[in-house]
């Protein structure tokens, strides 16, 4: 994932994509790029599985994913999403995200203001040795 920072949260994408003013604050403020994005398997599956998706709608998401690096599931998200559910009972979505965002280094952009609130105190504790790594990480609101 070099040169990637940020993982963007499905409501982030969704902000970008309606060209909403807060995203694209937060676009300008840290110059932010798809280059320096990264999103997560799971972020995808709630873009593209609406049921009243249009075909259009469709592939503009993924014409937008496809500028961004895709991080996958693996073991250590697994185990991380695991003891963030466990610990601070998120659902399974946003502990996914924050797993990816920590176990990945990467800085998590969300419009959900308690998944954020969550981030911090999840970020400000160290977890355990089933996680590789902990890392602030910011947001917006």
């Amino acid at each position: 994932m070099s040169g990637t920072k940020w993982l963007l949260d499905t409501n982030f994408v969704i902000g970008w994509l309606k060209g909403s003013e807060a995203v694209q604050s937060v676009l300008h403020d840290f110059s932010i790029s798809l280059q320096n994005c990264s999103y997560s398997f799971i972020t995808r599956i709630e873009l593209l599985g609406f049921p009243t998706i249009t075909d259009a709608e469709a592939k503009s998401i993924e014409n937008l994913l496809s500028a961004m690096n895709y991080v996958p599931m693996s073991q250590a998200i697994e185990d991380a999403t695991i003891q963030i559910r466990r610990e601070y009972g998120l659902k399974t979505p946003d502990a996914i995200i924050a797993a990816t965002a920590i176990v990945n280094d990467l800085e998590l952009l969300t419009l959900d203001q308690q998944l954020a609130n969550r981030m911090t105190e999840i970020s400000s504790k160290q977890l355990g040795s089933k996680c590789d790594r902990s890392k602030t990480i910011s947001s917006c609101d």
